[in-house]
């Protein structure tokens, strides 16, 4: 029997959010030539839906109807900036933990993780959201365990994943736990698309975010030490590479990234590392990952571990590395 999806969109919802899960599944109905799956966009009402691109969508059902399109196998919450008015509809969030002792898996896109917090669905449990807006998940809700570098997470049957684009790596995730990796694959090349992207969303969310924010000379330094970060980068060559002197390239950092460049650097190879601890089988080696990434020896990288995340890193690597229930394969 076919499995039914049904995503939940509101005013103000990502668009992508919402079309980029869809056509995963579509996709898999498409090439299978069996309807695997019947999808249904869920709102207030059918009708339309105002996404916050200025497209509109055209829902088929209300979600205080979801009960009559029979079993519901996956229910995915759309993210997006009209989250925020969703987050205080005391009746939605009653139906969504009605939702929740009913469906099979329970999801979110991006930000739509705000309102499963909202409704208590994720304390307790691992989760992520779009790296622009973990630490306020964390801070809003401190019962639930947030992962702010993976793409998507399972804990305990509810599914989160990160920023617009990681909703297409959720739903290949569970294409592939429905119907195997041959399916996915299949799935993943008609799309153009890797069907598991390596590492983390702070490969994106550090580099944009500094790369948007630089400028000039400084924006072309930033993608040099980025291709390159283990490079024996010192203050003078930098400057030189820029044509500036090394105190106004540390003015520029302090202007343009509230940083030295130093400090910059340090960051950008501790996040390395940290990438190497999610898929480093046994015990993590942290003398090697020091030597690697330039950062003295393993007890310098414990206590940059402590300082900048608040775990060791062997704790890190037991909770979210290889054999973890958290998944940084497959925003951007």
């Amino acid at each position: 029997m076919p499995r039914t999806v049904v995503i939940l969109a509101y005013p103000d919802c990502q668009l992508l959010d919402v079309s980029g899960p869809w056509q995963v599944f579509a996709s898999a109905n498409d090439l299978s030539g069996a309807p695997l799956y019947r999808l249904h966009l869920a709102a207030d009402a059918p009708g339309r839906v105002m996404t916050n691109g200025g497209l509109p969508l055209l829902a088929d059902t209300g979600w205080r109807n979801i009960s009559t399109l029979g079993p519901v196998d996956t229910l995915l919450i759309a993210g997006g900036r009209g989250v925020m008015v969703q987050q205080q509809r005391s009746e939605l969030l009653d139906a969504l933990r009605h939702q929740a002792r009913q469906v099979r898996r329970l999801g979110s896109i991006c930000t739509g993780a705000f309102l499963l917090a909202e409704a208590g669905l994720l304390n307790e449990r691992q989760a992520t959201t779009h790296w622009r807006h973990c630490d306020r998940l964390a801070r809003d809700y401190p019962k639930v365990r947030v992962v702010p570098d993976a793409l998507y997470v399972e804990s305990g049957g509810c599914f989160t994943s990160a920023g617009v684009t990681a909703g297409i790596d959720l739903a290949l995730s569970l294409l592939e736990a429905d119907h195997g990796g041959a399916l996915a694959g299949q799935v993943a090349r008609e799309l153009v698309l890797f069907l598991r992207r390596t590492g983390g969303q702070s490969q994106f969310s550090e580099m944009l975010r500094n790369q948007n924010r630089a400028q000039g000379a400084l924006r072309k330094l930033l993608d040099r030490i980025h291709a390159d970060p283990a490079a024996p980068h010192r203050l003078e060559t930098l400057a030189e590479a820029v044509g500036v002197t090394p105190r106004h390239l540390s003015r520029l950092f302090r202007q343009q990234l509230a940083t030295t460049p130093g400090a910059y650097l340090t960051r950008l190879r501790l996040e390395q590392a940290r990438q190497a601890l999610l898929v480093s089988e046994g015990p993590p080696p942290l003398e090697r990952l020091a030597r690697q990434w330039q950062l003295g020896g393993a007890e310098q990288l414990r206590r940059l571990f402590q300082r900048h995340y608040g775990v060791s890193p062997t704790l890190y690597h037991q909770r979210f590395g290889p054999g973890s229930q958290v998944s940084t394969h497959s925003p951007s």
